[in-house]
């Protein structure tokens, strides 16, 4: 089968099931990650408090950590999720907001992949270098790096969690420590609006819901957010008028699309 039809086959599936994806998400994204995923054809429900987090996670086909805005009472929410997912055989992604730019995000994301044993970490370029030790600092939220300069860095992450580790970046790059895939496309305009890679990082977790191994959701998480930029780019005047254009490609993403536009190598 090839990508595109891999891809094709996760996305009928997800609209199908129309799987709940339980986010821990931070202040700033918590309305465009709902309404990525809502578009895409997932269930969001962005939930923090640790008193509903055994309840949540009963019903939730797959939880969504991102470190973005931390403060000690969500630390210890991520810390219970992660927990009882990994208990529970739920499959997690992991978004290391920002990880390197303080101790803080640092630890607190290396404390939660070995609580929760993530089935995904995506982070840009930098923030994957950082939590595998090979780079000084980030530049805030933003990578400093492209994610070519993060392959051996990303291998040795998901080699040590067992996990897929997802380097975004101009060119996305996939692995599980022994296979390896490179996404490219999407567009310039997309790094201009805010949350972008926040949405990526849910969108993982919802194909994380249907899909048989953690390799083909990062694929088709991180297709179809290149495929959508690259088709709202077409319709966009800018990014203020990207961001609408791009829920939209997400909710009409077709088969052509995906056979048309699909770059991995």
């Amino acid at each position: 089968m090839s990508h595109a039809a891999t891809v094709w086959s996760l996305l009928s599936t997800l609209r199908q099931r129309r799987p709940l994806v339980h986010n821990i998400t931070n202040f700033v994204v918590m309305n465009s990650t709902a309404n990525a995923l809502l578009c895409l054809g997932a269930s969001p429900i962005m939930a923090h408090a640790e008193e509903e987090m055994e309840e949540l996670l009963g019903i939730a086909g797959s939880l969504v950590l991102n470190i973005g805005t931390l403060s000690p009472h969500w630390i210890a929410s991520m810390r219970l999720a992660a927990r009882l997912a990994a208990e529970r055989g739920l499959p997690t992604v992991l978004d290391p907001v920002g990880a390197g730019a303080s101790k803080l995000r640092t630890a607190t994301t290396l404390a939660l992949a070995n609580v929760g044993k993530p089935a995904v970490i995506r982070g840009n370029a930098s923030e994957i270098m950082a939590l595998a030790g090979a780079a000084e600092a980030t530049k805030g939220v933003d990578s400093a790096h492209g994610s070519e300069a993060a392959e051996e860095a990303a291998r040795g992450l998901a080699r040590t969690y067992s996990c897929v580790a997802v380097a975004s970046g101009a060119v996305d790059f996939v692995t599980d420590g022994e296979r390896d895939l490179r996404i490219s496309g999407g567009s310039a305009l997309a790094p201009l609006v805010t949350g972008m890679g926040c949405a990526a990082t849910a969108v993982v977790g919802a194909f994380l819901a249907v899909a048989d191994n953690p390799m083909d959701a990062a694929l088709a998480g991180m297709g179809v957010m290149k495929v959508a930029s690259e088709l709202a780019a077409d319709t966009a005047a800018g990014p203020g008028s990207f961001e609408p254009a791009f829920r939209d490609a997400l909710h009409n993403l077709a088969a052509s699309d995906l056979d048309d536009r699909l770059m991995v190598a």
